[in-house]
């Protein structure tokens, strides 16, 4: 396992980590017996970072973590988030009180004293741009309940109202070759100013795996199935906002990514950690061979110049005005 800096909080976590909004809920059916025994081997392997929140199966991924992490509690590093089991546009939602009351029963499921990394949950811009929920975090650190706080955007332009802050240490951003506008801007900035970045949806929604084709059938509790045009919550938490159809289409013509390479997702997963900015991919998971998929990207040749321009120019020309929603 390699490791890398989250920005200056410290820590030092694993390139490839692991979301795990999949074991929660929402993804399709899971079993908690397959999910602990994939977190084992994940620890086992040297991940030391996994990424959660309160609303993934109302707390139970937290509880998940906690019983795979226990004994290790130093050793492996909890990041979660919170604000979108209230009202996301109501400011009272980001009050003290209300921010105390998430942590105080995330740290409950944990099953800790403090949480490593704690993230604002994807808020409208209006709720950064006012910064008050900045004021309550810094309090919730100054009193131990956290170490260190982040935020998980939906766009660029959040990005960058979020690193006018200095005790913003880290974003959670979507990108993948489907999604590569971070690279235009945020990313550099975050990197100058020592910000971690924490890559969710690194294969956008399993598109970069190259796994489906145009005829495949969603379960009816996976949110790929009911969430495709954004009906619940933002459209590029899906399939990058293509759409399945079209995004299937487009990652058939990237099938050349995987030559040389053990598959197309590990190639995918390469593509992001070769940019230096990125601090770990959080891939999300349900069993073993998943997680040990997503880990062979650690290993993967990194691309070339020829190849990482081809990728861009591909992006530029086929995807980037195909992606629906503000990103």
């Amino acid at each position: 396992m390699q490791y890398r800096e989250l920005g200056n909080t410290g820590l030092k976590v694993s390139e490839v980590s692991f979301g795990t909004w999949a074991i929660g809920g929402s993804w399709g059916k899971t079993s908690d017996a397959e999910s602990l025994k994939a977190l084992d081997y994940a620890i086992d392997q040297g991940v030391n970072f996994f990424d959660t929140a309160d609303v993934y199966g109302n707390g139970h991924s937290e509880e998940l973590l906690a019983e795979a992490a226990k004994g290790k509690e130093d050793k492996i590093h909890i990041a979660t988030k919170f604000c979108r089991s209230g009202d996301i546009h109501s400011l009272d939602t980001y009050s003290y009180e209300s921010v105390r009351a998430y942590c105080e029963a995330s740290l409950r499921r944990l099953k800790r004293e403090a949480i490593d990394l704690y993230q604002v949950h994807c808020p409208p811009t209006e709720v950064l741009k006012d910064g008050r929920v900045f004021e309550v975090l810094d309090q919730l650190k100054s009193e131990g309940k956290i170490r260190n706080y982040g935020v998980s955007v939906e766009t660029v332009e959040e990005g960058l109202i979020c690193l006018q802050n200095p005790n913003v240490k880290s974003l959670q951003v979507i990108f993948n070759i489907f999604r590569q506008k971070p690279l235009e801007g945020l990313l550099p900035e975050a990197y100058k100013k020592g910000v971690g970045i924490l890559v969710r949806l690194p294969l956008a929604s399993g598109l970069l795996t190259g796994k489906y084709t145009k005829d495949h059938v969603f379960e009816e509790d996976d949110h790929r199935s009911f969430n495709e045009n954004g009906e619940v919550f933002n459209v590029g938490e899906t399939f990058a906002g293509l759409g399945f159809q079209k995004g299937v289409q487009l990652a058939n013509q990237l099938n050349w990514i995987s030559e040389g390479r053990k598959s197309m997702a590990s190639a995918a997963l390469r593509w992001i950690l070769d940019q230096k900015e990125i601090s770990c991919i959080i891939p999300g998971f349900k069993n073993q061979k998943q997680v040990a998929d997503n880990l062979s990207s650690i290993t993967e040749k990194p691309f070339t110049q020829q190849e990482q321009e081809k990728i861009r120019q591909f992006y530029d020309s086929q995807v980037k005005k195909l992606i629906r929603g503000v990103y």
